[in-house]
């Protein structure tokens, strides 16, 4: 607590304003000193306790962040837009992730000390193996968060790669480090889910229980749909994740977070207790949607409850 700086993580996430604005780094920065809580995220590092297991899915992921990156072809491959994006399908089929999507890149998805010419933008999905998930905050559970980063990471890279191989310029996004482009926004607009009241994405195949990583490109892809299955109605009556929450950072409320209304999370509240735990993801875990079979039969629940809504009955 002592390292915690000057401002609120709620100020420089913009918190309370109302114009639309791109986003700056709080957390998770590359270089600790860029950021205000920096000397906070020095500490998480230095006082997370040694696990062999962690240290290795640190080690495979840095690996993967560091192989090369294959030149770019002379000459760019022609398709149409929807035979771009039905390629991606391959990437799902052949196990390096779960679900993908595209959409087209807005500039408040940018942070702010970054600039990128790219116009589209892929997302990819992995999902978490809910065994592992559920030990969170304990060093089980945190192992499987990095291991699905390293996931995350490898198939944007891969996507990357395969695309530059077809002569179009390509660009890997990978978390939990912050890269130049926000994730969830574009994730929510090419239909992985909607914003649960963690500040987490929610999907029916899924719950809460997977990661992201992104590719931006130029490359013609035909843009994929929103979806919507009733999880804002849902999280605006459930308190699940919100009294799972040991430091109380989730919300019963929206509120506006530059220029957009919607769920998110007390960060100020939420990462002392993280860097005191070594990571957390309790809220994802506990969320009702993530528990394996739930989520599709609770969707299908909901679209029934809509209907009868809609047609008038009690």
């Amino acid at each position: 607590m002592s390292r915690l700086p000057g401002i609120t993580g709620k100020e420089i996430n913009g918190v309370g304003e109302t114009e639309v604005s791109r986003p700056k780094m709080v957390y998770w920065a590359p270089n600790p000193d860029d950021i205000e809580f920096g000397e906070v995220q020095k500490w998480f590092y230095q006082h997370e306790p040694p696990d062999p297991v962690l240290m290795e899915e640190r080690a495979r992921r840095k690996a993967i962040l560091e192989a090369p990156m294959p030149d770019l072809a002379d000459e760019a491959a022609e398709r149409s837009a929807d035979e771009w994006t039905r390629s991606l399908d391959g990437f799902v089929e052949s196990g390096d992730c779960e679900r993908v999507g595209v959409a087209r890149l807005r500039p408040e998805w940018v942070f702010a000390h970054h600039e990128t010419s790219f116009a589209n933008v892929i997302v990819l999905g992995v999902k978490h193996d809910y065994e592992q998930l559920k030990h969170v905050p304990d060093q089980v559970g945190g192992a499987e968060v990095t291991r699905q980063y390293g996931r995350a990471a490898a198939a944007a890279k891969k996507v990357a790669s395969w695309l530059r191989e077809q002569g179009w310029d390509a660009e890997p996004v990978t978390g939990p480090m912050v890269g130049k482009i926000l994730m969830i926004p574009p994730a929510l607009e090419c239909g992985f889910g909607e914003l649960g009241k963690h500040g987490s994405l929610i999907n029916p195949e899924f719950g809460s229980g997977f990661r992201l990583g992104a590719v931006l490109t130029d490359a013609p892809f035909a843009t994929t749909p929103k979806r919507e299955f009733g999880v804002d109605d849902f999280c605006s009556r459930c308190r699940v994740c919100e009294d799972a929450c040991p430091p109380y950072a989730i919300k019963p409320e929206k509120g506006m977070v530059r220029g957009t209304y919607k769920w998110y999370v007390d960060f100020d509240k939420c990462i002392p207790f993280f860097a005191e735990t070594s990571g957390c993801a309790i809220c994802i875990a506990v969320c009702p949607w993530t528990l394996p079979g739930v989520g599709l039969n609770l969707a299908a629940k909901l679209a029934r409850r809509s209907k009868r809504l809609e047609r008038g009955d009690s």
